[in-house]
């Protein structure tokens, strides 16, 4: 039923070119049509957009922490979180901003909605690992994955803000981008959340970068119920207060610690271990893509296991044995019980690691 015409801002652009909405109808379509296979997704989100006859989006979750979920989500409330990010960030009209990430996916889908309220010069480029690669225009603002900015170190002084999300940050990654002129967050949401509600800055580094709390953006408050889960309240996006499956230590109602996710804690012995904790400390010694999970146990209930995404190789099992059995950091349960190499992982639609199918596979 159609109750809004959402306008575009006049200084919005599409690779350097505006368009009122009528043009960027015909864009849209062309896109569909004749566009390359990762514009299709942009075209049909903007067609969607623009069609007044309707004031919700389709949008899907990535499936990383479960199955896959299709959500409709208020275009006002699209809106309201681009208001918010551009608030917080100080990305306001004439940002110019890359979008480099898939537009299947809300975080891709919010860039889109972000330049089209704020009145950015949006440049639209292909989602892949390296997506700075053979460019050489400087950025006010991208959203990238900790992959994708990984695989882009070298180039990142073309980004003046970067946010990064989808995936925690590693303590080596955050370690390679001091020194950078870019100024780079770690974002906290969620497809239910409209892509992100809160943001901690990783560099420069400080004594206190590791204790650096996210902080909520505008009109987001937080909160913990009795489970220590996180509760977001944000009236301008949510209908209710969303309680997560984030554990987390809350500051003030604008700032917490994330900790980990309910569902991966492990109970080994009687004791409540987080994966992401052990992970944590073990991103020191491994290069690979890895996971910690709970496997049955007899006597401890379950016990701590390290899979690793690495062809088998005896001697690095062994040497990787011996560095964490030096490690002072780990408590007694901690320390992973076996270690598994893995040719490859089971991933998501987006490209991250599914644990639970990858261990369903293992298992089977």
């Amino acid at each position: 039923m159609k109750n809004h015409s959402f306008e575009i801002h006049p200084r919005f652009k599409i690779n350097g070119n505006h368009f009122n909405k009528t043009e960027l109808r015909s864009v849209a379509y062309s896109y569909v049509k004749e566009g390359e296979p990762f514009e299709e997704p942009v075209g049909n989100f903007l067609l969607d957009w623009l069609n007044d006859d309707y004031d919700s989006i389709k949008v899907r979750t990535s499936g990383s922490t479960g199955e896959p979920k299709v959500y409709f989500i208020d275009k006002q409330k699209m809106i309201n979180s681009a208001l918010a990010t551009g608030k917080f960030f100080k990305v306001e009209e004439g940002t110019n901003a890359l979008l480099c990430l898939p537009t299947d996916y809300i975080g891709g889908r919010m860039m889109l909605v972000r330049a089209m309220v704020l009145g950015w010069d949006l440049d639209i480029v292909e989602p892949k690992s390296n997506p700075l690669d053979k460019l050489f225009k400087t950025y006010d603002f991208c959203a990238m994955t900790p992959f994708q900015m990984d695989n882009s170190l070298g180039r990142l002084h073309l980004v003046k803000k970067l946010i990064v999300g989808g995936g925690a940050v590693s303590e080596n990654l955050i370690g390679l981008i001091q020194g950078i002129p870019t100024k780079v967050f770690e974002v906290y949401g969620m497809t239910e959340t409209i892509s992100h509600i809160a943001a901690r800055k990783l560099n420069p580094k400080t004594d206190n970068t590791e204790k650096r709390p996210f902080k909520a953006l505008p009109n987001v408050s937080v909160s913990q119920n009795e489970n220590n889960c996180l509760v977001i309240k944000a009236p301008k996006i949510l209908d209710d207060e969303l309680v997560t499956n984030d554990i987390v230590e809350v500051l003030t109602y604008k700032k917490f610690y994330w900790k980990g996710r309910v569902d991966n804690i492990i109970n080994s012995g009687g004791v409540k271990i987080f994966p992401e904790s052990v992970e944590k400390k073990l991103q020191k010694l491994i290069t690979h893509r890895f996971f910690i999970a709970g496997l049955a146990d007899d006597s401890l209930g379950e016990q701590v296991v390290l899979f690793i995404e690495a062809p088998q190789n005896d001697k690095f099992l062994s040497d990787l044995r011996e560095a964490i059995n030096k490690m002072s950091s780990f408590d007694k349960y901690e320390k992973p019980k076996h270690i598994y190499l893995i040719d490859k992982f089971e991933e998501t639609p987006s490209g991250k690691i599914h644990r639970k199918k990858t261990l369903s596979k293992l298992m089977s």
